[in-house]
């Protein structure tokens, strides 16, 4: 007699996805289990580092890995094709090209842009948001220098470049526009007073959570090479060639505006009918929905308490890596029997790249590192990811310390 072996269906291939289906093939024989991992590139890619993509300090293939290069394909069955809805009471998901039925389904779908209703935002605005939206942006600012080089009477605002918000992708593409600028300066032969740099944040405050010398240290670093920051100023809306910002509904001239304000889950999500609270579906500490004790849903799509605080964890690289290890674990358990393990989150600490050689964070029991030591950590921890993915193949292939 045949035993049916379970299908565990895992969607997306971000950081939540890729190690949980890592996890999957080190937990299971293939004799046990089905598993399918589908996406719609063929590639996964390095979301942490994509703002350098957008500042054009990084080469695009630098933050990419094919999926193959890093998942057994033997092992798993991977469908390269785009999610159109998840149907939870038949245990379905309906693909472009067919639907896939599972027994257990792991969502990892990641983001979108969060407009909060700001007229304009979705036509007008650049978003950080994937390697082609990232790429966009890199080759419009460019364009913008050379556009600029080559008119009689160029408009200042063809220079002029606006970032909304002040949250960690925020910070750190302006610390790679901080290293980018000078160079495209020297390129294109424009004086570098040309160019303005602005940063628009609603909160009275860069990067909240973080301690003040640090916050402190980050802006001044930003600053000195030329980034003007507006703090405690609302964005009223977004058009094709300016930002209204403030009560007072101030105008900024702007061919170039980039957003990095806020994120949610997926549409996807809504539209297969789970309950979102700002954008996002609150999962239990085991990292399923109320609803049904066979989805998952981790990293951008999902809000995890922290028990401690009475707060949701905020949905970063570290924790996504982290959820996989217990989604993992709590679907043999489901399998098998045993104890479902909930989620705790082990902070390792937090480093925020600046641009350059220049970096400030915190690590391990709240130590605070500043400038070249922050940033070798900063290298260290982007490392480590590849190394748990791919091994020290990968590592020397698309790593931050590479010998070549």
């Amino acid at each position: 007699m045949t035993v049916k072996k379970p299908k565990i269906v895992v969607l997306g291939a971000g950081y939540a996805g890729m190690m949980t289906t890592k996890r999957l093939t080190q937990q299971f024989a293939p004799e046990e289990v089905d598993i399918t991992l589908v996406n719609k590139h063929n590639y996964h890619y390095q979301t942490t580092w994509l703002h350098e993509v957008a500042a054009g300090t990084i080469d695009v293939n630098r933050s990419r890995i094919m999926i193959s290069d890093v998942i057994n394909t033997r092992h798993v069955n991977f469908v390269h094709d785009t999610v159109k809805k998840i149907n939870k009471e038949n245990k379905t998901v309906e693909l472009d090209n067919g639907t896939l039925s599972y027994d257990f389904l792991v969502i990892g779908l990641g983001f979108e842009k969060a407009t909060f209703g700001i007229p304009g935002m979705d036509e007008h605005a650049f978003s950080i948001q994937s390697v082609d939206k990232s790429r966009m942006i890199r080759d419009h600012i460019e364009y913008q220098f050379s556009r600029y080089r080559n008119e009689q009477d160029p408009d200042p605002s063809m220079l002029t470049i606006v970032v909304g918000g002040a949250g960690f992708t925020g910070i750190e593409f302006l610390g790679e526009l901080a290293e980018r600028i000078p160079a495209l300066c020297k390129k294109y032969d424009i004086p570098r007073q040309d160019v303005k740099i602005i940063d628009i944040e609603a909160m009275s405050t860069i990067l909240p959570g973080f301690d003040e010398d640090l916050l402190s240290y980050a802006k001044e670093s930003l600053e000195s090479r030329g980034i003007e920051f507006k703090l405690g100023t609302m964005i009223k809306e977004v058009k094709a060639d300016r930002v209204i910002v403030g009560e007072d509904r101030q105008e900024i001239k702007t061919d170039t505006f980039v957003w990095t304000g806020g994120v949610q889950a997926n549409r996807i999500i809504g539209e297969s009918g789970f309950e979102l609270t700002k954008g996002k579906v609150n999962v239990d500490a085991t990292l399923r929905t109320p609803e049904q004790d066979d989805v998952f849903i981790l990293g951008d799509c999902a809000w995890v308490m922290n028990e401690e605080t009475g707060k949701p964890y905020p949905p970063t690289a570290q924790i996504a890596i982290q959820e996989a290890d217990v989604c993992a674990h709590n679907i043999k358990t489901l399998i098998y029997g045993g104890t479902l393990r909930t989620f705790q989150f082990d902070n390792k600490g937090t480093v925020a790249s600046l641009g350059g050689s220049d970096a400030m964070g915190t690590v391990f029991e709240g130590t605070k590192l500043y400038g070249m030591q922050a940033k070798v950590m900063k290298n260290v921890i982007d490392d480590r990811y590849l190394f748990m993915l791919g091994g020290p193949k990968l590592v020397l292939r698309k790593g931050k310390f590479r010998p070549f």
